[in-house]
């Protein structure tokens, strides 16, 4: 099962440091190869109706069908992200010595992971992000848009049968204000440009507000949550997280909500590399320790459709070796290795010079 699950947690980009080898730390280095972390970054749409008091004369007074009958809430997935990061593991920790006299750099994350040798990155690590909360796509109140438009005598005085004619009243009285005015034929224009767009703005909001007395209301709210686990063994539809209407994305064991099931199988595990004649290559003397990832296929879902699927490189699926850390000290051709933080992996090896 997953080693670990963690619920909508936060943290920022490491930034990147350079160590060079000298005289001061007897030209040796430390770092720490990763365990591969998956952030699952998941976008949902929180949407709030409300029904207007007067959907019941939708249809009688405005030839409307289909109005908000009933208060409601509902939480929709629009998008799953899933991100592989690195973290540093400890029982993974390395000092790496080079040769005397040489000043070979590389390139580590704040937690000591491995980025470079012999070449400056300054792209930062990826690492856990943020929850956050977009601005709520704001509706008009429909107690509120009555009580702006329509006399206060009639809010305590009339039935709602008399309140909900009047108001469709209204509605029809304000179109045909912004049909004069867009003909000319209105008794009094607005004397410029500017003006004109003032009262047509005016005139839409009133028309707004009058319509959600009847259609009534509806506000959407996009949530981001971060749900942070470390792929260990295979999985079959195990529970990573629930959608609950009321409570947003919370975790497995919260009942309230419908569950998101992960699967997750290894489809390759690393291997040690071989040299031209098959055989597997020698662990060079004091090497520079990197990983050679596994790969994962992981699936989620949820309603029994498919929200993500993709294949990952896992470094708790592989095997480790070694680089020569001679061959970064070499005076005239050194040569630089970039690796992958998410696994610690070699991204890419050559010579410094020489055209790389």
């Amino acid at each position: 099962m997953m080693a670990l699950l963690v619920g909508f947690t936060s943290a920022t980009a490491q930034e990147t440091q350079k160590f060079t080898a000298a005289k001061h730390n007897e030209y040796g280095l430390v770092y720490s190869l990763p365990v591969t972390h998956f952030d699952i970054e998941v976008t949902a749409e929180k949407i709030v109706s409300k029904a207007g008091p007067y959907y019941k004369y939708a249809k009688k007074y405005l030839s409307i069908d289909n109005p908000i009958t009933a208060d409601a809430q509902r939480l929709r997935l629009k998008d799953v992200v899933i991100t592989p990061y690195g973290v540093a593991d400890e029982n993974n920790k390395y000092l790496v010595q080079f040769k005397k006299g040489s000043s070979p750099f590389m390139m580590l994350s704040s937690s000591g992971l491995p980025l470079a040798i012999n070449r400056e990155v300054s792209t930062d690590v990826a690492s856990m992000t943020t929850d956050k909360k977009n601005p709520v796509q704001k509706a008009v109140s429909p107690t509120d848009a009555f009580a702006s438009v329509l006399p206060g005598e009639l809010l305590v005085s009339e039935s709602t049968a008399k309140r909900a004619e009047m108001a469709a009243t209204m509605i029809y009285k304000i179109r045909e204000s912004r049909t004069a005015l867009i003909t000319g034929e209105a008794e009094q224009m607005p004397p410029d440009g500017e003006a004109m767009k003032l009262v047509m703005k005016q005139l839409d909001e009133q028309e707004s507000a009058l319509m959600a007395l009847f259609v009534g209301t509806q506000t959407t709210e996009t949530i981001t949550k971060h749900i942070h686990f470390v792929p260990s063994e295979e999985l079959s539809r195990k529970v990573l997280f629930r959608v609950s209407d009321f409570n947003g994305i919370v975790g497995p064991d919260d009942l309230s909500g419908e569950p998101v099931y992960a699967t997750l199988k290894i489809t390759q595990r690393g291997e040690l590399p071989v040299n031209e004649k098959g055989e597997t290559k020698k662990l060079p003397k004091g090497a520079v320790m990197y990983n050679i990832p596994g790969e994962a296929q992981v699936t989620l879902e949820f309603k029994n459709t498919k929200i993500s699927s993709g294949l990952y490189q896992v470094a708790q699926y592989g095997i480790q070796f070694g680089l020569d850390p001679d061959m970064f000290c070499d005076k005239k051709a050194p040569s630089y290795a970039i690796f992958y933080p998410e696994t610690g992996a070699i991204k890419e090896i050559g010579l410094c010079s020489g055209g790389n």
